[in-house]
């Protein structure tokens, strides 16, 4: 149903400045930052995150396309760790483009990143996902991901 394809630098420049959009939307709709801060905010932290962009050492790049036609479907940011005990990944970002979202190309992606994982001598993948993002939650758990962490926001 789907292939994960290494990004070409168009389209790793292309994803960064989406991405970048995208991380501060969700920190200012958390309650995290203000719209104020969020868009040099989360600049920063990408440049904290990927100093050499693309070719930084052990984050990956995919774009996410359907088999049949080659249609690229989405994305998915994935880092490798494999200084602890238990070599593992953290999925920075998948998204799955507007008009080929509830197609099932999200979970073809995390069962294809699963495969890969192995294949890297992976042994555990984590991720995050914002609270109010329960479409993503609902997919995530269904896939047997469990909550490793929580933080709890009170507003006063």
């Amino acid at each position: 149903m789907i292939r994960l394809v290494p990004m070409t630098r168009a389209e790793f420049q292309t994803f960064e400045e989406h991405d970048i959009r995208e991380f501060a939307a969700e920190e200012v709709r958390a309650g995290f930052w203000t719209e104020a801060e969020s868009i040099e905010k989360a600049r920063r932290a990408h440049a904290h995150l990927l100093p050499d962009g693309l070719a930084t050492q052990d984050h990956f790049f995919y774009s996410i396309q359907e088999s049949e036609h080659g249609a690229a479907v989405g994305v998915l940011w994935l880092m490798v760790s494999r200084d602890s005990a238990k070599p593992s990944g953290f999925i920075y970002d998948i998204e799955i483009h507007e008009p080929y979202r509830r197609q099932g190309y999200a979970r073809a992606a995390m069962l294809e990143l699963e495969r890969l994982a192995r294949q890297m001598g992976l042994h555990q993948l984590g991720l995050h996902v914002f609270a109010h993002n329960t479409s993503a939650r609902a997919l995530y758990e269904s896939l047997g991901y469990s909550v490793g962490s929580l933080n709890l926001l009170k507003d006063l």
